[in-house]
């Protein structure tokens, strides 16, 4: 495990999925974790009492992304709990995935997308800048949707947005010893990857599709973050790694 004492991380949408894998994973490494949630007090809760028991230190942030005014509401909670204390760690996970087909998209659900995955992340990242430190560390989790054709066209454009941020940073704030990276996760068995039980076969399909032979977990995704937020990964800095287990790489193996 990565040694992550003294520092403090901020992990957005982090009360289910993918989010609270990550920030369970941080916090047994020994960080300190802010919980950003949108709207469910009951699961952020449960994620910091979690972190709590095993001996951890964590406290909740609530904000709604996506809405006018998200980015003060969060960091005026967060710079609160800091008390002048730097941000070591960013890991933007917050996102929404619309399965709208392309033929049915209103503008509205478009924009919608687009303010929550892309220009939440990009301001969050803004405001973080003037409090993380040299040496910090910025993760974005993105999708193998960018390098897989899928039915998700507004939500892949989103993420490769997310990628093409990662990188261009990883090359602005490098003097700082400042490393951005995404992970790009597959079909992960979350609420959001709930679809995949939606149609008889389905799931097999996927598994099948899939290097690994499975789905999945959080915990797959939260050990990778893991370790781009630990000093190992120092070297390591505009790259997208891809934490899908194998995800449709070819011709299933015999």
């Amino acid at each position: 495990m990565a040694d992550l004492s003294s520092k403090t991380a901020l992990v957005t949408g982090a009360s289910r999925g993918i989010g609270r894998g990550i920030a369970l994973r941080l916090a047994a490494d020994g960080a300190r974790v802010a919980v950003h949630y949108g709207s469910n007090d009951a699961a952020a809760k449960e994620v910091v009492s979690a972190i709590e028991q095993a001996g951890g230190n964590a406290f909740p942030i609530r904000a709604e992304l996506g809405v006018p005014g998200d980015v003060d509401v969060l960091f005026t909670a967060l710079e609160a709990e800091l008390a002048g204390a730097p941000l070591d760690i960013l890991v933007n996970n917050a996102g929404i995935l619309d399965p709208t087909p392309v033929e049915e998209l209103s503008p509205e659900a478009f924009d919608l997308t687009f303010a929550v995955n892309v220009k939440a992340p990009f301001f969050i990242t803004q405001r973080a800048l003037r409090l993380v430190p040299d040496g910090g560390r910025i993760i974005f989790i993105s999708s193998a949707v960018t390098r897989i054709a899928s039915t998700f066209f507004h939500y892949t454009m989103t993420k490769a947005a997310n990628e093409a941020l990662g990188f261009t940073l990883a090359q602005a704030l490098g003097r700082r010893s400042i490393t951005v990276n995404s992970v790009a996760p597959g079909v992960t068995d979350t609420d959001m990857g709930s679809w995949v039980h939606s149609a008889p076969g389905l799931k097999e399909e996927i598994e099948g599709s899939t290097a690994a032979g499975r789905l999945g977990q959080p915990s797959d995704i939260a050990d990778v973050v893991a370790f781009l937020a630990s000093e190992d990964a120092r070297w390591i800095t505009g790259a997208t790694v891809d934490a899908s287990g194998g995800m449709w790489l070819g011709p299933a193996a015999e």
